[in-house]
């Protein structure tokens, strides 16, 4: 009898053995990952909420001073706009890839995939930078040396103002998510990733996800405002 007590607990034990990245406090990996889901997305809708008082503080601003924004939106490059644009949703590609290969097990193209979005939005930073700095050579960083020549140049700088703020947060949260890839990278890298195990690949892609959307509203909200009646 204690023999066949000493096999079953064994037998018990091996059916029930952890995966390395099991936590203690979840009875299945599934439902670990369930919580890490529902976790990203509670973040992500704090996130919505952060950029949202911007985005109405935006859309106050241009019901008040519509030719102003006209104005100001002008004189932002829309060329660097779209050239970022589709940097990002390049980048959206390529992460939905490395989350796919992580899914499937295959270590390398993980990596590649998201080496590669790295690279994407390394570049998207790049391309800001010069963004950034064309508008300080012109004079048009808002503060005490604010230079600007239109009809509505007050109402201008504060719709410079809203475009640093809002850029400038998301480029912080493009310089967070460069880190956070770092780190993912590494880990996949090292094999830490299987198909039983991906959840730090799915959850950066949300996150990555979301930056980029931000973006998609960025855009067209800054660099288009009445750009069809400019060119008529």
């Amino acid at each position: 009898m204690p023999d066949a007590l000493v096999a079953h607990a064994a037998d018990h034990g091996h059916a029930h053995a952890h995966h390395p990245a099991h936590q203690h406090h979840f009875e299945t990996m599934e439902q670990q990952a369930e919580a890490a889901t529902l976790g990203m997305w509670i973040f992500l809708v704090t996130e919505v909420m952060f950029f949202g008082g911007l985005f109405m503080a935006y859309m106050l601003y241009r019901v008040w001073y519509p030719e102003a924004w006209a104005e100001g939106s002008r004189e932002l490059d829309i060329r660097l706009g779209g050239l970022n644009t589709v940097v990002l949703i390049a980048s959206s590609l390529t992460m939905a890839f490395g989350v796919r290969s992580a899914q499937t097990g295959k270590r390398m193209a993980t990596v590649n995939w998201l080496l590669l979005t790295m690279a994407l939005g390394l570049t998207f930073l790049v391309v800001k930078f010069f963004e950034y700095k064309h508008k300080y050579d012109l004079g048009h960083i808002p503060g005490a040396n604010f230079h600007f020549e239109g009809a509505h140049a007050d109402q201008v700088q504060i719709f410079l103002s809203l475009y640093f703020c809002m850029t400038g947060l998301h480029a912080l949260h493009m310089i967070i998510g460069f880190g956070l890839m770092s780190v993912i990278t590494w880990m996949a890298w090292k094999g830490r990733f299987s198909p039983e195990w991906y959840t730090p690949v799915e959850m950066s892609g949300l996150y990555w996800h979301f930056v980029d959307i931000v973006w998609i509203f960025l855009f067209p909200l800054l660099y288009l405002v009445d750009r069809a009646g400019h060119y008529q």
